[in-house]
């Protein structure tokens, strides 16, 4: 079986950019710094993009040879120490995919979540049976065992949204998802109820894409974009049967950002979303 391999932490992904960034400040290739170091190529290349983690010495090497002040470096030597950390999700690791669990490890630093869904309420706000209807009808072949992992997981991941400095959610949601029996009529009812009382909280805001505004940005599928600050950019993760994506070219991030403001633009706004969503919950109760 082969050993999984690392995925990136948003530390790793800042380490990464201040280290190829030094490397450019220095007028040096990657070439140019192999020759001169102990660090072939293919070595520097992953360091660089955050495919792998630099060990201390090789850190240490590259500071030298970028001659950076002893300031500088204990900032970036303290952030190689914290890159591989990834908290709670550590535990499922071995159990969940690689870019998954890099997505969940990335929504723990976001200070942002920019989320539209088409066919499902965001897992953010999902409740538990919910959840696990959605990922058994999505996973047709996964065991009992895999699904209550992948449930557990999202469950976990809710938990960011009642910490100190939780990020600002805002989730756009086309109306279809909603009318879905995912589950049946009584787990859609609580999860309609439940996401009306998240749409209620003040860091949690949710518009519904009405059928009435016919065509619009978002048909051809889903994307969340997590933001994390001034020092780090953007990121935009795409979940989709071609497998999972993370977009980062800036070309990328306008575009999905555009997007995301059409879509609120066309969405109705937050308290007729809740007016919307009392309606449904009360045609159920009749």
């Amino acid at each position: 079986m082969q050993t999984k391999r690392p995925t990136p932490t948003l530390r790793m992904r800042r380490l990464a950019a201040e280290l190829l960034r030094l490397r450019r400040e220095a007028g040096l290739s990657q070439e140019e710094v192999a020759a001169r170091t102990d660090i072939n190529v293919a070595t520097l290349y992953r360091i660089e993009s955050a495919k792998a983690k630099p060990q201390l010495r090789t850190l240490n090497t590259l500071l030298d040879t970028y001659e950076v002040e002893a300031g500088r470096r204990a900032d970036l030597v303290a952030l190689q120490k914290e890159a591989g950390k990834r908290g709670w999700l550590h535990a499922y690791d071995s159990e969940l995919p690689g870019q998954l669990t890099a997505f969940i490890g990335f929504e723990q630093e976001a200070r942002e979540i920019l989320n539209y869904e088409s066919l499902f309420v965001p897992g953010m706000l999902q409740t538990e049976d919910y959840a696990r209807a959605v990922i058994a009808g999505v996973l047709p072949g996964a065991t009992g065992g895999e699904v209550e992992t992948r449930v557990a997981a999202r469950m976990r991941r809710q938990d960011l949204l009642t910490t100190p400095d939780r990020p600002k959610l805002w989730a756009v949601i086309d109306e279809a998802a909603l009318h879905r029996l995912v589950g049946g009529p009584s787990v859609r009812r609580a999860q309609l109820a439940h996401l009306r009382d998240c749409a209620d909280s003040p860091h949690v805001t949710v518009q519904v894409v009405p059928f009435s505004a016919g065509a619009h940005p978002g048909m051809p599928g889903s994307f969340i974009i997590l933001r994390f600050g001034p020092q780090d950019p953007d990121v935009v993760y795409i979940d989709s049967m071609a497998g999972d994506l993370f977009l980062e070219e800036e070309t990328d991030l306008i575009r999905h950002n555009m997007m995301f403001e059409h879509l609120r633009a066309v969405a109705l706004s937050p308290s007729d979303t809740l007016a919307l969503l009392a309606s449904l919950i009360n045609e159920d109760h009749e």
